[in-house]
């Protein structure tokens, strides 16, 4: 075989490896540009339920009431009663059935309540020792159960916090009332005060002194701890 020179053995060199074809290399191929955008999920308004965040008018509403309605004539629909997360007004809102809408992307950070700067409650990340502030407005009647040293769940959305969540069950110390009468749960009520400042409806039998749990959601007394 004929030797080759110049620049057809250059050539040569180039497309052939021991006998084979070299292919060029391929082009990068990149995902298509919607596999790298950040997914909204979408729900079906039959999916509500109470306690369900959905993203209104561009503002997060947590849901409070529902109810599937079917009427004789025309269009199923659902009624719902929801608060706004920014502005804490509730308003009542109607959906067509199987019409979809935005689930709200709200995601909850533990921190604990540490103390009170004025008219603003500190909240502090134990792990990175950063803070969050409230202000007293939005902190609002939760406060009546909000005690130094308590662990709560910050609800962020859109990188800003829009509300928090107290434990269901806490813990509070009695400082005032009236005597006790006995220790049996039998007899009457009597209006108790706990260390935040609350009034709180106690059996009888409740002392100055006495740790008591209180459900956060209705303010209602559950036990002596």
């Amino acid at each position: 075989m004929a030797s080759l020179s110049g620049a057809a053995a250059a050539h040569h060199r180039v497309h052939y490896c021991s006998g084979q074809l070299r292919r060029p290399p391929r082009p990068l191929r990149l995902a298509p540009l919607r596999s790298r955008l950040i997914r909204v999920y979408a729900l079906s308004s039959n999916d509500i339920r109470v306690g369900t965040n959905v993203e209104v008018d561009g503002a997060p509403w947590k849901v409070l009431e529902f109810l599937h309605v079917k009427p004789g004539k025309g269009a199923a629909f659902v009624r719902t009663k929801m608060r706004n997360y920014i502005s804490g007004n509730t308003v009542e809102k109607t959906f067509r059935a199987g019409s979809t809408l935005p689930e709200a992307s709200i995601s909850k950070e533990t921190k604990q309540f540490t103390y009170k700067d004025g008219s603003q409650f500190v909240f502090m990340d134990l792990t990175t020792f950063e803070e969050s502030r409230l202000n007293e407005s939005d902190v609002g009647d939760k406060q009546k159960w909000l005690k130094e040293g308590m662990d709560c769940n910050l609800l962020y959305w859109n990188g800003r916090i829009i509300d928090f969540d107290l434990p269901i069950t806490v813990r509070l110390t009695v400082i005032d009332t009236d005597p006790g009468q006995g220790d049996s749960a039998q007899g009457g009520t009597k209006p108790a005060t706990v260390e935040t400042g609350a009034v709180v409806t106690v059996p009888s039998f409740v002392n100055v002194g006495d740790d008591i749990l209180i459900d956060s959601r209705t303010g209602q007394y559950m036990n002596r701890a």
